[in-house]
């Protein structure tokens, strides 16, 4: 736990503690937790001024929220009810309802069928540029990630854009095989871009 602009005393860690030791009775699988207190200096947000993140690693997608209140009690509450419904959800999501049984998994269903064919990898430049060659100002690359592609369907990937928190979700489209992003549209809509040849 860390604060931002905000010194933790040590019984509001043992509070936190005892509140993320309730949410491990959703999902036994978490691997850590990363709980951030940040403290708004905005006097025209003082009813939002202290905001609570949390931030879950699992075995699979990491699952993050956020909560903003008058003080950090409140905030963690928000933040910790928040969590424990996206691992109710997971659970769901994971339970088939009839019989309680968990479902065939997908690599085990699909082992037989033939594998799409492997995009092209996309060609590197022939001589990277050092730091002191890259520009200044607006539009440089400061930041890469790479993550896993495992194809997945629509549903999965809002899924797990939403356990994230994020706007989008960028993965491998198991109908086509294409690469492609949703995102979340105005009115609580989502959309779909996808890359094709």
């Amino acid at each position: 736990m860390r604060g931002r602009n905000v010194e933790v005393p040590d019984h509001y860690r043992q509070h936190v503690a005892e509140k993320l030791a309730k949410v491990e009775r959703f999902d036994n699988r978490i691997i850590r937790a990363d709980v951030e207190l940040l403290h708004e200096k905005n006097p025209r947000q003082s009813e939002i001024c202290q905001r609570v993140e949390i931030t879950c690693r699992v075995r699979g997608p990491v699952v993050r929220v956020e909560a903003c209140a008058a003080d950090f009690y409140k905030a963690l509450d928000l933040a910790v009810e928040r969590l424990a419904r996206k691992f109710r959800q997971a659970a769901d999501r994971r339970r088939v309802h009839h019989g309680r049984h968990t479902p065939t998994s997908v690599a085990a269903a699909t082992g037989a069928l033939i594998e799409h064919e492997r995009l092209p990898s996309v060609a590197e430049p022939e001589s990277p540029a050092t730091e002191d060659e890259l520009p200044d100002g607006p539009g440089r690359v400061v930041r890469e990630k790479e993550h896993p592609a495992k194809p997945m369907t629509i549903d999965q990937a809002l899924f797990e854009m939403e356990l994230v928190g994020h706007d989008f979700y960028l993965f491998s489209d198991a109908d086509g095989g294409h690469p492609s992003v949703v995102y979340r549209r105005k009115g609580y809509d989502y959309g779909v871009i996808r890359l094709v040849d």
